[in-house]
């Protein structure tokens, strides 16, 4: 069912009508198609200090399986028959905020929906000719964005150092190895489930060495390819991969804890990392990250990372699923693993 316009507001072109997704039940390990529902439902014309927003991409991100459980986070979880957030970006249709008119571009919050009323100062102007919109979601936002403080404030990375990086191929791993490269890493490794993944983690993003995890122990494919040692791991991943990287690191070793995807559908808990005594011996340093810590850096962020976009020294993937409709099947793509870069819904210009 598509949206609908009211007779009304049809100068406006405000909606009487739009699509959002609903998380139904708790999913139990993996998520499935029953746990959501796509409802219609009306839009609402924005109130004093609010504008409406037409959807234009939405982002799929690993950290929101988290919030489909219950369990106290750093997070609220998703309410149960209410519309899901995520970043989005979209263009404004009507405004009663002075800051914002219809046709500026906007990032927000309110993703997993066709339409979004909100209170203008949740939302943040982009402009499309700086950068294509949907770069805002990714290389130049949220997973951007962490790629950077993991790697340079929590991991505290310094020229000459050995990185690896699990789930390298995906929107944040794929930028922490093109930022440890750029800014004088002596190796960097990726690791990444298809042997496809790790030809683009060679040939197209210049890691030094990448393996694909699902050929066999990472431990042994980690030792290859840095037989050196490692001094920065990025975690996406954690379980056989941390307890891996903790056997290969070196004196004084930092690890930047940004996710644990082998875990998140899990119902049992897992063995590993089996070996955290040798934090001792090697006196390394094992941080957790969560990018809403260092917005601080928003600013030098993008004023670094935007010429190396600009220039092709830091190059970006998109992995694009058309429409609404199909929003939860790139969510559930995402957490199999299917996108190489960014996994981006878009809904149309």
């Amino acid at each position: 069912m598509t949206s609908s316009v009211s007779p009304d507001s049809a100068a406006n072109r405000i909606p009487a009508t739009g699509r959002a997704w609903h998380l139904t039940a708790r999913p139990q390990g993996w998520p499935t198609t029953d746990d959501f529902a796509l409802r219609e439902e009306p839009v609402r014309a924005p109130a004093e200090g609010q504008i409406l927003v037409r959807n234009i991409h939405l982002s799929v991100d690993p950290y929101m399986r988290g919030r489909m459980s219950s369990a106290k986070s750093y997070a609220d979880p998703y309410k149960l028959n209410e519309p899901m957030t995520g970043g989005a970006i979209g263009v404004v249709l009507a405004s009663e905020d002075p800051a914002f008119a219809p046709g500026d571009h906007v990032l927000h919050d309110l993703g997993w929906r066709e339409y979004a009323t909100l209170r203008a100062k949740y939302a943040t102007k982009v402009d499309p000719e700086a950068a294509p919109l949907s770069t805002y979601l990714g290389v130049l936002g949220m997973p951007g964005l962490t790629a950077y403080a993991g790697l340079l404030r929590v991991a505290g990375f310094q020229p000459g150092d050995a990185v690896f990086v699990s789930g390298a191929a995906g929107a944040v791993g794929s930028e922490v190895g093109q930022i440890a490269r750029l800014k004088g890493a002596s190796r960097v490794i990726g690791s990444a489930g298809s042997d496809e993944k790790v030809k683009v983690l060679t040939d197209e993003y210049g890691f030094d060495a990448a393996f694909n995890y699902k050929h066999g122990p990472v431990a042994e494919q980690l030792r290859e390819a840095a037989p050196s040692g490692i001094d920065v791991y990025f975690d996406n991943v954690g379980g056989e991969h941390l307890e891996a990287a903790i056997d290969a690191m070196n004196l004084h070793g930092r690890i930047a804890v940004c996710g644990m995807i082998s875990q998140y559908n899990a119902t049992e808990p897992t063995p590993a990392p089996r070996n955290l005594a040798q934090i001792i011996a090697k006196r390394f340093r094992m941080e957790g990250l969560l990018v809403m810590d260092h917005f601080d850096l928003q600013q030098q962020f993008v004023d670094e990372v935007a010429p190396w976009i600009r220039s092709g020294e830091l190059k970006y993937r998109e992995t694009v699923v058309e429409g609404i409709d199909n929003n939860l099947e790139a969510f559930l793509g995402l957490l199999r693993g299917e996108n190489v870069g960014k996994m981006i819904v878009t809904l149309g210009d």
